[in-house]
């Protein structure tokens, strides 16, 4: 390959997504996003008031995290999370990439913040992403656009995730953990776009459900001890 494919292969990535045939089942999937999403904002909205007044109580402003992500077809969008870092932690921590990355992070994060990243919970306000079709229950993790230049570049087939919507939840998260190499994760990812049915996606939602509450349990048990 020449050094001008190199360097246009990441602005080609988009483009080759569109070209794939929509799948028999998007639109069931996307009723699916929206009737969860919904459900799920309007019964845990007192939930997620207190979440962000705990927030803004223990370690003040912002309470929310906001950071582009690249979604479908290559569009990048503004993710949104309860905030789980110190203010100020993103200037610190912008220039990491992997483990190192990984190990700053910890260091980081809010005594609040640990248990809404056990739980999970940070994540709620990115069901408001679900629901305008930035994101999907299920699907790969989105990545910062940095990010995902470096992949596209030590990965070839890395693209192909863009040609759905990224997730809150997937495959490669009901199975491996976080420190699992990026190429293992998109192969879990390649198999839920493969695969991807109203009966696979609510398996994933179980498991995914299953999951956080086992995690959420250990880490209150650690807490007690």
């Amino acid at each position: 390959m020449g050094a001008e494919d190199r360097r246009t292969l990441a602005a080609r990535y988009p483009g080759l997504a569109v070209e794939g045939a929509p799948h028999r089942h998007d639109r069931a999937l996307r009723a699916l996003d929206v009737t969860i999403s919904a459900t799920v904002l309007v019964l845990l909205s007192p939930v997620l008031a207190l979440l962000v007044l705990g927030v803004l109580v223990t370690s003040g402003t912002p309470v929310f995290y906001r950071g582009e992500r690249v979604g479908r077809h290559g569009n990048v969008f503004t993710m949104r999370k309860l905030r789980t870092l110190r203010p100020g932690a993103e200037s610190r921590l912008g220039g990491l990439y992997g483990s190192e990355l990984t190990a700053r992070t910890r260091e980081e994060t809010t005594r609040l913040g640990r248990f809404l990243r056990a739980s999970q919970l940070d994540e709620l306000p990115q069901l408001w992403n679900v629901l305008v079709g930035d994101m999907s229950i299920v699907g790969p993790r989105p990545v910062r656009p940095v990010f995902f230049e470096h992949l596209t570049e030590e990965i070839p087939a890395y693209w192909q995730r863009l040609v759905v919507r990224p997730g809150l939840t997937g495959f490669a998260q009901t199975r491996m953990g976080r420190e699992e190499a990026w190429a293992e994760k998109l192969a879990h990812d390649l198999e839920w776009i493969a695969d991807r049915s109203p009966r696979l996606y609510l398996r994933i939602v179980a498991a995914t459900a299953v999951r956080v509450l086992r995690q959420s349990l250990a880490g209150s048990r650690g807490r007690r001890a």
